[in-house]
């Protein structure tokens, strides 16, 4: 059986003529057809074996999506480097100090700027090679074999950072298995998606290339017959969509939220009777989803799906089959809204651990919001102590690069402590609950998941960017909500939530700072995640006066400039 990357070469071989691979450029495309692609391969594959680099050098890519980086990325696996992708907006500091843990034998980099802000931070770094000086200087004198050179399953050929959302950034070893076996799970769910089919899957992209489950969606589009379109301008996401106009494409939940209050603030906006027919087609939609639908209730539903709904799907295009989502749990409210449109949203679980995912809904069936789907194939998943997901299979990571201790324990008998809570319904579908190291303990000994409680307040409270719950080792929680937002809106939500919860699990008082967190402050990961341990320090005074105000208990706030 072929490996992933003999897949990948061979399937770039048989696409010769056929566009696979692009770049949106404004209102055009730039595309290179399989056997391009193929041939700037070879001229990287060249360079690489002239600069010395021996199989298990490890080199650092360092740019943002690209063409080109998909070329470098095959280029050094195909020559048996293991890669080091790195993510070009990520502080110079961090991305010096994983290279510092990995030291690689190059650092592939798009352009000098972005090379000589890694020098700053390091000044010892390895030789750096900007993308443009390899083409005119590797011009092979006989051509090369399209085949990578043979690698065993257990051959180590890529290291992926963690986001570090509550400590240093671990290098997470991926090797030839478990690429491989993920390749087949993806071709099996993506095969289920698109049915019989003789076009290639149109796909769009957005998300950094350096992320376990974008890698895997760059591997997987070169595997099959694909046209994967990468965005270049995070600010025209909505044209380029429009101008792709994908079947399916990978998503974060911050983007579909941000989506799905973008056309509730836009419907607020229009006449009245057009807001009234939205109300009334919405609820129509959510009595029948539950099998509730009453007489006239398919007449709603069906003047907003004519006059509303298939005008906000149209933004997405006339081939739109799904939207995937992963890297955190998805609202269920947002997952049900697209579903009113008629847009499925596939969800995903997984960790950089498990090479990128665990769990994907099944397309051939209704989803469930607020589940993330069942299985993937070969692999195992469980509830062990404290609700922990363990999981084994040949997707599971040999283990983090020098990190023997950290490996060891979240490796036990075969199985992978994911440090995530969850439950698995009698169909199979599996339900995120929270981190196993966010969890708050109070005093009272009571041990309390923040995630839910968050989502339930962001729910209610639009305005809000983020919600963070603090009370590690207090008698009782209190909140930080960034954003825009009143005190007394942030108070009516909390009276609307609080008598839902038991009384060690009410929010008893709130602060409201306006700085938002970003990745460029420290405060989330690239991919939108909450640092808590970052937050906590920043914001220590303001944890602590909350919580020594005599007023705490009454939800007493302070706004902070």
């Amino acid at each position: 059986m072929p490996n992933f990357l003999e897949t990948i070469l061979a399937q770039l071989k048989r696409a010769d003529g056929r566009v696979v691979l692009r770049e949106i450029r404004g209102d055009r495309f730039v595309s290179v057809t399989g056997r391009e692609l193929l041939d700037q391969i070879q001229l990287v594959r060249t360079f690489i074996r002239r600069s010395g680099v021996q199989p298990g050098d490890r080199c650092a890519l360092l740019a943002a999506n690209s063409i080109r980086w998909a070329v470098f990325h095959l280029a050094l696996m195909a020559e048996g480097a293991i890669v080091v992708p790195l993510y070009s907006r990520q502080a110079p500091a961090e991305l010096a100090g994983m290279m510092r843990d990995c030291q690689p034998r190059l650092i592939f980099v798009s352009d000098a700027a972005l090379g000589e802000s890694v020098v700053q931070s390091w000044p010892e770094a390895p030789r750096r090679v900007l993308f443009d000086e390899v083409p005119r200087q590797s011009a092979p004198q006989t051509p090369l074999a399209d085949a990578p050179n043979p690698r065993p399953d257990s051959d180590v050929v890529t290291i992926i950072y963690t986001s570090g959302t509550s400590g240093e950034p671990k290098g997470v070893c991926l090797n030839v298995g478990n690429l491989t076996h993920m390749l087949s799970c993806t071709t099996e769910r993506l095969d289920q998606l698109m049915g019989a089919t003789h076009e290639p899957d149109r796909v769009f992209h957005y998300l950094p290339f350096n992320f376990a489950a974008s890698t895997i969606l760059l591997l997987s589009c070169l595997a099959r017959e694909s046209v994967l379109t990468l965005s270049t301008d995070l600010n025209r996401l909505a044209d380029e969509i429009h101008l792709v106009s994908p079947n399916y494409f990978l998503n974060v939940p911050t983007l579909l939220e941000r989506v799905r209050r973008g056309v509730e603030e836009a419907i607020a906006k229009r006449p009245v009777v057009i807001r009234w027919l939205f109300r009334r087609a919405r609820t129509a939609w959510q009595r029948q989803h539950v099998g509730r639908g009453r007489a006239l209730d398919a007449l709603w539903l069906a003047l907003g799906r004519g006059l509303i709904f298939r005008k906000i799907r149209e933004r997405f295009g006339a081939h739109l089959r799904a939207l995937i989502c992963g890297s955190a749990p998805l609202a269920p409210q947002t997952q049900q809204f697209f579903l009113m449109l008629g847009i499925p949203v596939l969800q995903a679980y997984g960790l950089t651990e498990t090479t990128g995912i665990c769990t994907l809904d099944d397309p051939r069936v209704p989803v469930e919001p607020g589940y993330v789907g069942t299985v993937i194939t070969g692999i195992e998943m469980k509830l062990a102590e404290n609700e922990e997901i363990v999981v084994r299979g040949p997707h599971i990571f040999p283990g983090y690069w020098n990190r023997p201790e950290e490996t060891a324990r979240v490796l036990q008998d075969g199985w992978f402590h994911t440090g995530d809570q969850g439950q698995v319904n009698v169909r199979g579908n599996w339900r995120m609950s929270g981190r196993i190291k966010n969890l708050i303990i109070l005093n009272s000994g009571h041990n309390i998941a923040p995630e839910p409680i968050e989502e339930k307040i962001a729910r209610l409270l639009p305005a809000a960017q983020q919600v963070v719950v603090v009370g590690n080792g207090r008698g009782y929680l209190c909140a930080l909500v960034t954003g825009e937002v009143e005190s007394a809106a942030v108070q009516a939500v909390l009276d609307a939530v609080n008598p839902e919860l038991p009384h060690y699990r009410q929010v008893r008082n709130f602060t409201i700072l306006r700085e938002v967190f970003t990745p460029e402050s420290g405060l989330l990961t690239a991919m939108g995640k909450i640092r808590r341990d970052a937050i906590n320090a920043r914001y220590a005074s303001e944890i602590n006066a909350m919580f020594d105000s005599k007023g705490s208990r009454e939800a007493l706030s302070r706004q902070h400039a």
